[in-house]
């Protein structure tokens, strides 16, 4: 909230509303001031709603996802933006939530759609995708050094019934290498939901379509938590400061002290950065916000 900057009769925008909890946040620091929060799961909108009603005056619920930031603010009209937060990445409720297939806690299903409107699920990448095809996304979308190993161990224990069973599979085949701090299948499952919900996509089209919704001295925050997150967001940044319109707040990544980190275990690995713009882009072609 504080690199925000909220101003009380401003317009932001919560790209990632999630049940609302930095939505709130900025809501209650408006006076005239306005703010969009957008999410692609309907869930988590459902209960964001009910946690806003005290500012449902200030606040717009949009089910959309963050990609789609620029039609939003055209098809709404929305002045140039005074801030743009994105808290990327899975939610709690999502992780909590085991019929969601999330987490490798629980027998669930291999689902993790972040929206119920995504035709792909992680049931089909695991138990219809090629060894090959496989491996190549372990590698590609979670750095996972035993890829090959992985993947071979799924296609023969196939079919894989759920998230217990595949967890198993993954913790049966992947090398110990020094204190292992993470469970043996967690890169597994963040390949497995970075695929299905197109999040690298999504966040490529974030990043480029952001920086012509926000007005002059508009902020944008970003927070990711592993690097094929925050790699994309540090060179976009770079790159629209080196043009000359934003100037990149954060010199140093800011990361959760150790008391957050015992308030909120979950927040280890997050990285925030934020990007102010200073001066207009150079001209762009009509309808250059989508």
């Amino acid at each position: 909230m504080e690199w925000l900057r909220i101003r009380p009769e401003g317009t932001y925008l919560d790209a990632t509303a999630g049940t609302g909890g930095h939505s709130i946040e900025i809501a209650r620091r408006l006076t005239t001031g306005r703010l969009v929060a957008l999410d692609r799961d309907p869930k988590a909108l459902e209960i964001a709603r009910e946690r806003l009603k005290p500012y449902e005056e200030k606040v717009v619920l949009v089910q959309a996802e963050f990609s789609k930031i620029g039609e939003v603010a055209e098809n709404m009209q929305l002045p140039p933006l005074d801030g743009v937060l994105a808290d990327l990445g899975i939610s709690s409720l999502e992780l909590d939530s085991p019929e969601r297939g999330f987490s490798f806690r629980w027998a669930a299903p291999l689902d993790m759609r972040m929206s119920p409107e995504t035709p792909l699920t992680a049931d089909e990448i695991v138990n219809h995708w090629s060894e090959k095809e496989l491996a190549d996304l372990l590698y590609q979308k979670a750095e996972e050094r035993d890829s090959r190993r992985i993947a071979r161990a799924i296609v023969r224990s196939r079919p894989i019934r759920d998230t217990e069973h595949l967890a198993t599979v993954v913790a049966g085949v992947r090398k110990a290498r020094g204190r292992q701090k993470l469970q043996p299948a967690t890169k597994t499952f963040l390949a497995l939901r970075i695929a299905v919900n197109r999040e690298e996509e999504e966040l490529e089209q974030f990043l480029s379509r952001t920086p012509a919704t926000l007005s002059i001295g508009g902020r944008w925050v970003v927070i990711s938590y592993h690097s094929l997150e925050d790699r994309p967001v540090k060179h976009a940044f770079q790159r629209l400061a080196r043009e000359g319109s934003f100037r990149v707040l954060t010199k140093r990544v800011i990361q959760p002290g150790e008391e957050e980190v015992r308030n909120n275990p979950r927040a280890r690995s997050a990285k925030m950065r934020v990007l102010e713009k200073i001066a207009p882009a150079e001209s762009r072609p009509a309808g250059s916000w989508k």
